[in-house]
């Protein structure tokens, strides 16, 4: 029997071990790694969505159930719209009814919008219980799988409400991409080269030489790509596992794209909101001298390279800039915006004017001029 190729990244806090990342090619090395977490006496929770459930369920609960008391699974529509107050009280609801305790477990299946959910039921029921990541979209392996933020959306502000709450373990099965829609794919490549931007120059030069292979779905490659990001995203969690400070360089792109995501209603990918906001903080940086026309340029071209579109239109800058206003970032009245000093290099500043970010929002417009 050929042995099962898995990868072990350990994340600490403040010097203690808080949790292992595993990569894996399948889920079959899964009920070793729910062993080594005591859960035989526990009742677990698959939390999934209606598009993951019909792939993936199955059999993660026949895993489940061959290592723990019981395992059960609750289903919600999917969607960034559904992830809200109004679904996490259902599923409070789901796990009262059937008797979930302290020493239970919620298993997040699924991409961003399910671990972020599952990860908050967990922090908040009955004063936080354990939870499980088992992301299967890319942006959920690389980024929001990764580091303990959780949150849902509140009406239209995005992860408005939320917590800091560590998972017990984060499982990624990298053929899971294999059933993952392209559009998902280039969503997951924005989070990818924003993590290359901001910590690793040479990474994000290998992503750019390596986009063939990375495309055509080869394992080698997306076994690196994964890696490489999770690489980054712990070290700066390690150092930061609260956002006081250098966490926020995670934020890199967000606080545009946050805005453009909202007042889209959620009809653009988080992860192509994120790059169109990069590509603008990128234009705010060249402006001030910290990086060249050249690197905004080749940051431009990453993106077309992955399908990831660096314009949006149907709104105007003024409205872009309004949605700035609520976002979650903001200090005494002062966004922490990350800009980029030199590729490779990202830095927290609280003097980027409205003046500045409305010049940033001006290489995202549409050819016409008229909306952003």
């Amino acid at each position: 029997m050929k042995q099962e190729k898995m990868d072990r990244i350990p994340v600490h806090a403040d010097g203690a071990w808080l949790y292992d990342i595993v990569l894996a090619d399948s889920f079959a090395g899964l009920q070793g790694e729910l062993e080594r977490l005591s859960v035989s006496q526990r009742k677990l929770c698959i939390v999934t969505d209606s598009q993951v459930a019909p792939l993936y369920l199955a059999q993660v609960e026949k895993i489940l159930a061959g290592c723990c008391r019981k395992a059960c699974h609750f289903i919600f529509p999917a969607g960034e719209e559904n992830k809200n107050l109004d679904t996490v009280r259902e599923l409070y609801e789901y796990l009262i009814v059937n008797k979930y305790d302290r020493k239970d477990c919620l298993v997040a299946l699924g991409g961003g919008v399910v671990g972020d959910l599952t990860g908050f039921a967990a922090a908040t029921y009955l004063r936080g219980i354990d939870f499980i990541q088992l992301p299967t979209t890319l942006l959920s392996q690389v980024d929001s799988g990764i580091g303990g933020k959780t949150g849902v959306d509140f009406d239209a502000y995005k992860n408005m409400v939320g917590a800091f709450h560590m998972p017990k373990l984060v499982y990624t099965n990298v053929s899971a991409l294999k059933t993952l829609p392209g559009e998902q794919f280039s969503a997951g490549m924005g989070e990818v080269l924003k993590h290359g931007l901001i910590r690793d120059k040479e990474y994000f030069a290998w992503l750019v030489e390596n986009r063939d292979q990375i495309l055509a779905g080869e394992q080698k490659a997306l076994w690196l790509l994964i890696q490489g990001s999770d690489l980054i995203k712990r070290e700066v969690v390690e150092l930061d596992p609260t956002e006081q400070n250098e966490r926020a360089t995670l934020n890199f792109g967000h606080t545009l794209g946050h805005a453009i995501e909202k007042l889209k209603n959620f009809s653009m990918l988080h992860g192509h909101c994120v790059a169109v906001g990069a590509l603008a903080a990128m234009e705010i940086s060249r402006r001030r001298g910290m990086i060249s026309k050249a690197d905004v340029e080749d940051y431009r071209k990453a993106l077309a390279d992955y399908g990831i579109r660096s314009t949006v239109s149907g709104l105007s800058a003024d409205e872009v800039l309004a949605a700035t206003k609520n976002d979650k970032k903001m200090e005494a009245g002062v966004i922490k915006f990350v800009l980029l000093n030199g590729v490779g290099n990202a830095c927290i500043d609280r003097t980027v004017t409205t003046e500045e970010m409305r010049e940033g929002l001006f290489v995202v417009m549409n050819e016409d001029g008229k909306g952003v």
